[in-house]
C-alpha cells in the first residue's frame, strides 16, 4: 500500500537523525526488548507492541522535535506524543529507553512492584504526560493538547497513536468531529490498523467499515501507509507534517501486522495479551537479531 497523494519525493531534502539502516536496527532491538519485558513479567501485550515497533522508532528518533533530557510536562517548545492504546506500553517504554528518557536497564522492571513502568503508561515516568487505561480517550486528550499549543502560539505538533479496535468506542467519533470542526491542524493522529483485537478481528467484533472513507468524510486529511517499511513510514510522517497548518487535522492509517517479526506470533490475535513461555521466548529472540545490546 502506498501513501494517498504520493507527491512527496522519496528523496526530499530532510535531515534525519538516523539512517534507514540504523532505524531498522533500533526497531529490531526494540522487538527484543518487548519479548524480554513481557516474558520476564509473565504479563503484558506483546502482539500490538511488536506491530508498532517500526513506527514508534521512526517517530521518536527521526520525526518528533524532542529533547528527552529536557522533558517538561507542559510540552512547550517541543512536539508531544500520547499513546491512547496504552496496553502496548512495552513498545513505548523500549523506544523511550533507547531514545534516552531513562536507563535501558530499567526495562527489566516492567510490571514489577514499585516500578515506573506500569502496565499502562503513567506520568510518574519522565516522558509521559497522561495516563491511559480505558480505551478511546487518547484522541480527545491529544486534541486538547493541540488546542493548548495554539493558545500558546507554539508551532510544535501533537501526535497520538490509537488502536483500530479502539475506534469502536464512541468518544473517538465525537473527537474526530470536533477536531475537524475546530480546524485542529497541528495534530497528526495515527491508527494502528491491524484489524485484530483481543476477541478476534475487528470485522468480526464490530466492523469499522471503510475506515478511510469515514475519516475523510469526517473532515480529516487521510493517509494510508505500510507500517513495516521504515522508509515509507518516515516519508509519510514528514509528508503529514507538510499538511499541518492547512485548517484540517491529519490522520494516518498505519497498516501493521500484530506480532510482526516473530513467525509464530505474526497475524495471530492470541498474542494481543498473551506472553511467550521460556521456550517460545528463546525461539522469538533467535529470530530477532541483537543490534544494540540487551538490557541487563
Amino acid at each position: 500500500m502506498k501513501i494517498i497523494n504520493p507527491s512527496l519525493s522519496a528523496d526530499a531534502d530532510y535531515v534525519y537523525m538516523k539512517s534507514i539502516e540504523e532505524l531498522q536496527a533500533i526497531a529490531m532491538q526494540v522487538r527484543r526488548d518487548i519479548i524480554r519485558m513481557t516474558s520476564d513479567a509473565k504479563s503484558g501485550h506483546p502482539g500490538g507492541s511488536l506491530g508498532c515497533a517500526d513506527f514508534m522508532t521512526t517517530l521518536f528518533f527521526n520525526v518528533m522535535n524532542i529533547e528527552p533530557d529536557k522533558f517538561q510536562m507542559s510540552g512547550r517548545g517541543e512536539d508531544m506524543f500520547f499513546l491512547s492504546n496504552g496496553h502496548i506500553s512495552p513498545v513505548l517504554y523500549a523506544v523511550m529507553a533507547r531514545r534516552g528518557y531513562f536507563p535501558v536497564n530499567e526495562l527489566a522492571t516492567f510490571r514489577k512492584i514499585g516500578t515506573r513502568l506500569q502496565g499502562h503508561p503513567s506520568p510518574m515516568l519522565s516522558g509521559i504526560r497522561a495516563a491511559s487505561g480505558s480505551l478511546g480517550q487518547g484522541l480527545s486528550v491529544a486534541i486538547g493538547a493541540a488546542l493548548g499549543k495554539k493558545l500558546d502560539n507554539d508551532a510544535n505538533l501533537v501526535y497520538v497513536l490509537c488502536g483500530d479496535g479502539e475506534l469502536q468506542e464512541g468518544q473517538n467519533w465525537e473527537a474526530l468531529m470536533y477536531a475537524a470542526a475546530k480546524k485542529v491542524d497541528n495534530l497528526i493522529a495515527v491508527i494502528d490498523y491491524n484489524n485484530l483485537q483481543i476477541d478476534g478481528t475487528c470485522d468480526e467484533v464490530c466492523s469499522l467499515g471503510n475506515l478511510q472513507d469515514k475519516l475523510t468524510a469526517f473532515g480529516w486529511t487521510t493517509l494510508h501507509v505500510p507500517g513495516h517499511d521504515v522508509s515509507e513510514v518516515q516519508r509519510a510522517l514528514y509528508y503529514a507534517k507538510t499538511l499541518c497548518g492547512q485548517k484540517k487535522p491529519v490522520i494516518i492509517l498505519l497498516k501493521t501486522e500484530m506480532g510482526h517479526g516473530v513467525d509464530f506470533m505474526a497475524g495471530d490475535n492470541k498474542w494481543h495479551g498473551s506472553v511467550t513461555n521460556a521456550e517460545q521466548t528463546q525461539q522469538a529472540l533467535a529470530q530477532l537479531t541483537e543490534t544494540l545490546g540487551d538490557y541487563q
